[in-house]
């Protein structure tokens, strides 16, 4: 499954040069103009890295990378500073602050994608998660439920996976759109809730781990 990353650049032309550029490579690419767009789905999603400009209206960088650094669980999160600030001080202050790297601005884009792709190739998702008396197994493309294989679609293998690998957190329609045909791909978000059903009757009492969240998308249940 492709990667998330969420990009916080208040400058329009520089945000979606960025988003296009690793659109072409493959990620899911988020754009946020402001700190308080950017908090509010990260509460709900959380991406596999972070492309954070220091100078926002609403909050400075430095301020969202302590935050985001004060929860153990976003550890994994790798985080990119891309600024206008080209001091050596405020490199070395959002470093030692717990940014992963540092890109000043004006940068070259075929650098930070080069960055970028270093970043998540150190990543290694689980090939196989487990939760209650489910397993999946990406390299298998196969999911059992207690002990026994279950046929799924390619659709409904793939909802399941992008579900369980961020269990716990809502995910949005949008994103599992995204996940399963390409953010340009126009797609009724209804699509996705005939998959659920489907899904929910083949995990049978295990289905029951799949919660709705309203008005937003789903959930996979520890």
């Amino acid at each position: 499954m492709a990667y998330t990353i969420y990009s916080v650049e208040d400058d329009e032309n520089i945000a979606h040069l960025i988003s296009v550029t690793l659109k072409k490579q493959g990620y899911n690419v988020f754009t946020f103009q402001d700190a308080a767009s950017f908090e509010d789905q990260f509460s709900k999603n959380k991406p596999d890295l972070v492309l954070l400009d220091l100078m926002l209206p609403d909050k400075s960088g430095e301020e969202i990378i302590k935050e985001i650094r004060q929860d153990e669980t976003n550890s994994d999160i790798d985080i990119i500073v891309v600024s206008a600030k080209s001091a050596t001080l405020d490199k070395v202050e959002s470093l030692d602050l717990g940014a992963d790297d540092y890109i000043p601005k004006p940068f070259d884009i075929l650098e930070l994608s080069s960055r970028v792709n270093a970043h998540l190739r150190k990543k290694k998702k689980p090939t196989v998660i487990s939760i209650g008396n489910v397993t999946l197994n990406l390299d298998k493309h196969n999911v059992q439920v207690n002990g026994q294989e279950i046929r799924l679609t390619n659709a409904e293998f793939n909802i399941l996976t992008t579900l369980m690998q961020q269990a716990d957190n809502a995910v949005s329609r949008d994103t599992i759109l995204s996940e399963l045909w390409g953010k340009d791909q126009a797609y009724e978000s209804r699509t996705i809730d005939v998959h659920i059903k489907s899904l929910r009757q083949k995990l049978k009492s295990e289905g029951n781990h799949i919660a709705t969240v309203y008005g937003y998308g789903y959930r996979y249940l520890k």
